[in-house]
């Protein structure tokens, strides 16, 4: 897949660019056209307000006297039960009628109409005016009884100019008329605490009576009423009484005088946005263009990749695969994303090192190596993957989840697993190889042990047939021909323990036990080349974990080399010295010749495979000597030595005691 190809800006056709003004114009004129409708409108909110707040404070006072009444209710069983009022019922009597509440007396009636106390025992009969009515009265304590609800009495004026009206509440026990509970209301309290201040600020209240004389009254004095009213049936207590509220008229409104400029300002306003969010339409635009083309020219480089990518949230959900992904574990796009874990492809027969690892990415994410894990492809094959977790940042700054990036590395490490072993057979051949250049010096060692067996047996036969041979003596040959073989059989087992095949293995290893075998291995070959060798151990030395066939391939590498190095100089000066040394936490070999040394040029190269100064080398030894000490997490090194000739340091980590 390509990126996508760069399409130029559309252009949008010239009438286009123009409706935005001409609606611009149309909206000013219905702007100067509603200017008209404000006042009808603002009329006819004000009436709607009216009507809403006095439906309001008509429901308030509808509440408030039905919560009374229940409270009156609550008063039957403790009020009518005895006839000595007792504590509790006189307390809860007083907490009714208390300054301030609507209710300023309680008045309680048996069940044959006769009244049983009173609380307080106040005169608020009424008085002898229009509004005169008998109280407590017979009809009403008549229908409370035989409609078994809350009745209202008539409004009448107290003798204290208060205008009032009683609530008659039957109570029964059980299916048994036991007496009525009569509580009366100021009209005027109830109105002063049940009309909020914010109602009084607005508003003009009025209560009339059936005449149509007003009776109650809450206003601002000093306020003019207007000509809108609103009026509505007072129910409770009803039988004639109205309520009428009038707004106050309202201070000078300046929306004539500022609806103008407001709509000026306006208009040059939304000319201005209208420029401005054509601009800004122009380069969203140019912005979404180059968004397509830069998601779709990343989309087909990211199904390009080899390397899988894959998303998941903070909780492991799978939220974004690549097409790469898919085809490494063989699920498609649609069976990975939304899937929590555990996830198909991961392998059963180590789940739980999986899910540990799932764990620990989410919580940390992964270093810059990465980690390896085994999985499983739909037609069940294992792959080896490496996954490499970064946090994955939302556009605030808020890390959402983990980008992960996976790679296929079976191959691999099939590759290593292969190299490894053609390393190991290089290494054996090596090996051989060393052995066959000394075959003929180890032939000759072999050949004294072997000649001296020989001559010991045939004189010892000889003195046998003679008989002249004694106990002791025969003692001693056969000690002697013990001697030979145990030389003989040294020998072998030097060239069987180097040249043999085996598996790496690490051990804990005495490097100066490495160096004794590796010199008794060259000796022969030292003196057929008429070299001194010379060795000083350090003892006691820390061991070393590694494999003792390869640390002693490397010391005779570098021994051989050391005498290879000194062929041109003069017998006499053929000195090879070898020590081990210890340095922080490293345990060395090192090897001293005293040949002409390393010219730079040589130097460079020294370690490359197949690289050789030797007519008849490979060019491997050295190649291999350092891959040894890395695969044993040591270094190999050289100087020159100051007297002449080389220094090579063979160093291996010390193993904890």
């Amino acid at each position: 897949m390509t990126p996508a190809t760069t399409v130029g800006l559309p252009q949008p056709a010239a009438w286009r660019w123009r409706l935005p003004y001409l609606l611009l114009a149309l909206f000013v004129g219905a702007m100067v056209s509603l200017v008209w409708l404000v006042r009808t409108n603002d009329l006819e909110d004000q009436r709607a307000t009216l009507i809403s707040d006095v439906l309001w404070i008509e429901q308030n006072l509808r509440f408030q006297l039905e919560k009374n009444a229940d409270l009156l209710a609550e008063l039957g069983p403790e009020l009518l039960r005895s006839e000595q009022i007792s504590y509790t019922a006189a307390a809860r009597a007083g907490r009714l009628i208390q300054p301030g509440n609507p209710v300023v007396q309680v008045i309680w009636m048996r069940p044959d109409g006769t009244v049983g106390g009173a609380m307080p025992r106040l005169d608020v009969m009424p008085s002898g005016g229009a509004l005169a009515v008998e109280l407590p009265s017979q009809a009403m304590f008549r229908l409370a009884a035989a409609s078994g609800r809350a009745v209202f009495g008539p409004v009448f004026e107290a003798i204290d100019q208060d205008v009032r009206f009683a609530l008659y509440v039957p109570y029964y026990e059980g299916s048994e008329f036991a007496g009525v509970v009569v509580g009366i209301h100021s009209l005027r309290d109830l109105v002063t605490r049940e009309v909020p201040w914010w109602f009084s600020e607005r508003y003009e209240l009025s209560v009339f009576d059936q005449t149509g004389r007003e009776i109650v009254s809450k206003s601002k004095v000093d306020a003019q009423a207007t000509s809108l009213e609103y009026t509505i049936p007072l129910d409770p207590p009803g039988r004639g009484v109205t309520l009428q509220v009038k707004p106050y008229r309202a201070e000078v409104r300046w929306v004539a005088v500022l609806l103008g400029g407001a709509i000026a300002l306006l208009a040059a306003g939304v000319i201005w946005s209208v420029w401005q969010l054509r601009r800004h339409m122009v380069r969203r635009q140019a912005a979404e263009l180059a968004l397509r083309e830069e998601y779709a020219f990343r989309r087909a480089m990211e199904d390009s990749l080899l390397t899988g990518l894959r998303a998941r949230d903070l909780e492991g959900r799978m939220i974004y695969v690549n097409p790469a992904f898919c085809r490494m574990v063989g699920y498609s796009a649609e069976e990975l994303v939304g899937r929590k874990p555990p996830m198909p492809y991961w392998d059963p027969e180590d789940m739980s090192r999986t899910q540990e690892l799932h764990e620990y990415i989410l919580a940390r994410g992964t270093t810059g190596d990465g980690v390896e894990v085994r999985l499983k492809r739909r037609n069940g094959e294992r792959l080896d993957a490496l996954i490499f977790e970064a946090p994955l940042i939302d556009a605030q700054g808020r890390q959402t989840g983990w980008m992960g990036s996976v790679l296929d590395i079976t191959e691999q490490k099939r590759a290593q697993k292969l190299a490894r072993q053609q390393e190991e057979r290089l290494q054996a051949t090596s090996r051989l190889i060393t052995m066959g250049e000394m075959a003929s010096t180890l032939a000759h060692e072999l050949n004294q042990p072997l000649a001296a067996i020989a001559s010991y047996s045939t004189g010892c036969l000889n003195r046998l047939e003679q008989g002249e041979m004694a106990r002791d003596e025969m003692t001693s040959v056969v000690t002697k021909l013990g001697k030979q073989a145990q030389r003989a059989g040294q020998i072998i087992r030097r060239v069987h323990d180097f040249v043999r095949r085996s598996e790496p293995k690490r051990e804990p290893l005495d490097l100066n036990a490495i160096v004794r075998e590796a010199v008794g291995l060259v000796e022969p070959d030292a003196r057929k080349r008429a070299v001194d060798i010379t060795v000083s151990l350090t003892d006691p030395l820390p061991p070393v974990m590694a494999d003792p066939v390869m640390v002693e391939q490397v010391a005779i590498n570098l021994i051989r080399n050391g005498m290879d190095a000194m062929k041109a100089v003069p017998p006499s000066q053929r000195l090879l010295h070898i020590d081990t040394q210890i340095s922080d936490n490293d345990v060395g070999i090192r090897v001293t010749d005293r040949g002409s040394g390393i010219p730079p040029e040589v130097a460079r190269k020294l370690f490359e495979p197949f690289f050789t100064t030797k007519s008849e080398g490979m060019g491997m030894g050295l190649n291999i000597c350092r891959s040894i000490a890395e695969l044993h997490r040591g270094r190999l090194a050289f100087e020159d030595h100051p007297e002449g000739g080389t220094i090579f340091t063979f160093w291996l980590p010390a193993s904890p005691q």
